[in-house]
């Protein structure tokens, strides 16, 4: 990546910085103020440099230059990928940064913000930051998602937008060749996954297509959903769910999940799910698709419908399109899987912090049009420009063997501080097959309730902390023990139920619904 050298002429170039540095509408401070930050997250453990250059983002240098403040990378952990090691680590160093971002942080910040580690921002933005508090004003149910037990609320999120994240994509084309249907239920999804194992629909000759396959294993549970059970209550895999009565429960701890896990295993014992689900990983996508192996997933829109066009060439008359969840045994159309409104991603302001009015007036900056627009898009006139009204990416960035959220991540866009994001940005290289299929989602009620997870007090936290990562660990071995056929889930049922219990179960629960009955009323 080129280094980028930020002057006023060159952003003089563009429609949307210049009149900023013009008037100077968006400049926070009078002198330069320098904030240290930590921001950890997956791509990157450590704010501020884009690319193989030590220059930093490109976004952070417009950003300086509107605002008059700058970010200085103070991340604790930067040698581990895990941040809730990282966040541990800063923590217990004591020194807290001005401003502590990233991911995962809605925990750590709710339970030490009451005790004073980071600011409470209830009064601030009420005060200084009237785009953020226009977003609660129109969001509430957003705002009590984040409210600690002590009514305050600690962080700015990440706030994702759309609708849809993940969909269920077939072969088209070997559809086509078997003379088959779209299945619309689970009886002709399973004859449909028959017919791709036993009926030769890549014409090689050879058994060797995976019927059901997916890039996280975790997808393997989405079938429960055939069944009427569920497994997860958010985008946030084994999450728990909102129940139909309005309680807060676990999905693996239901009857309904007996009866699909049961199914789940026929169907893995009848070789109609990949027999590497468990262990072949992300690239199964890639390879059995690019194989012409792979006949049916449940994956997101945009990436996985870009596949039509980078396997035109390899794989003759390839057609992998979304179509609608088939109807479950009870006869119901569901798509588990949506975009969550919020994400337990941003940032925070540290005890130590000495200028917190102008952090959080730095914070609702990314709230402003233009700094919306920056960081979704990254700078305009760079990677993309302003036309009849909407940002629209570049030629170079829709076009280069990289995809365009990795492309951001390089620019400081799309990066886990404290913003919201913009729909549009994902839209202009979602493949048309997809926003097909996005359509025909829309023309059916598919999407159900979220669980926007919950604040515990001190007391709850420790009860939560004691019994659920065993519980977890528990239900995900006995998870996947029975899919691959080590016990039958029918006959363990009880004694799992009683072991589950005997673990905590119930205190879980009782403390997750009075969290949740205090928090969302």
């Amino acid at each position: 990546m080129r280094r980028l050298t930020l002057t006023l002429a060159m952003l003089g170039t563009t429609a949307m910085t210049a009149p900023a540095f013009a008037d100077g509408h968006l400049q926070i401070v009078d002198e330069p103020l320098e904030l240290t930050i930590h921001m950890h997250w997956p791509r990157a453990q450590g704010y501020g440099v884009g690319g193989d250059t030590n220059e930093p983002y490109p976004v952070e240098l417009v950003a300086r230059e509107m605002t008059g403040i700058s970010l200085v990378d103070a991340t604790a952990g930067a040698n581990t990928t895990d941040s809730n090691e990282a966040m541990n680590l800063l923590i217990a160093q004591g020194n807290i940064p001005d401003i502590v971002g990233g991911h995962l942080i809605k925990q750590p910040v709710n339970e030490f913000g009451p005790q004073g580690a980071f600011v409470p921002l209830n009064d601030l933005v009420a005060e200084h930051a009237p785009n953020i508090q226009a977003f609660w004003d129109d969001h509430p149910e957003v705002l009590a998602s984040i409210t600690a037990y002590d009514g305050n609320y600690y962080y700015i999120p990440y706030l994702p937008d759309g609708k849809y994240g993940r969909a269920w994509f077939i072969r088209q084309d070997w559809l086509d060749t078997l003379g088959l249907e779209q299945p619309q239920n689970v009886e002709e999804l399973e004859a449909t996954l028959i017919a791709f194992r036993d009926n030769d629909p890549n014409g090689n000759g050879v058994a060797d297509e995976i019927p059901y396959f997916a890039r996280q294993w975790e997808e393997v549970n989405r079938l429960l959903t055939l069944w009427d059970a569920r497994s997860s209550g958010s985008d946030t895999y084994h999450d728990f769910y909102i129940t139909d009565a309005g309680t807060i429960a676990h999905p693996y701890a239901q009857d309904a999940y007996r009866d699909g896990i049961a199914n789940i295993a026929r169907w893995y014992e009848m070789g109609l799910i990949d027999a590497e689900i468990f262990t072949r990983g992300s690239s199964s996508r890639d390879f059995l698709l690019s194989e012409n192996l792979g006949g049916l997933t449940h994956d997101w829109f945009a990436s996985t419908s870009g596949y039509n066009g980078k396997l035109a060439e390899t794989v003759p008359g390839f057609n992998f399109i979304p179509f609608l969840p088939p109807e479950s045994a009870a006869g119901v159309r569901m798509e588990e899987h949506r975009r969550i409104p919020v994400k337990p991603d941003g940032w925070a302001i540290g005890h130590t912090n000495d200028h917190v009015i102008e952090t959080i007036k730095y914070f609702d900056f990314w709230f402003t049009e233009e700094g919306r627009l920056m960081s979704n898009f990254g700078v305009e006139g760079k990677t993309w420009n302003m036309i009849d009204g909407e940002p629209v990416f570049t030629d170079e960035v829709l076009n280069s063997d990289a995809a365009v959220n990795s492309q951001m991540y390089l620019e400081g866009a799309q990066i886990q501080r404290g913003y919201w994001q913009d729909y549009r940005y994902e839209w202009q290289w979602t493949a048309q097959a997809a926003r097909e299929g996005i359509e025909l989602y829309d023309t059916e009620d598919l999407l159900v309730d979220q669980f926007l997870g919950v604040a515990f007090t001190e007391d709850e936290q420790a009860i939560y902390d004691r019994y659920w990562p065993s519980l977890r660990t528990y239900m995900l071995e006995r998870n996947q023990a029975w899919i691959l056929g080590t016990g039958d889930v029918v006959e363990d049922w009880d004694a799992y139920i009683e072991t589950l219990n005997e673990m905590g179960y119930e205190d879980v629960l009782e403390v997750i619904n009075s969290a949740y009955v205090r928090q969302y009323g």
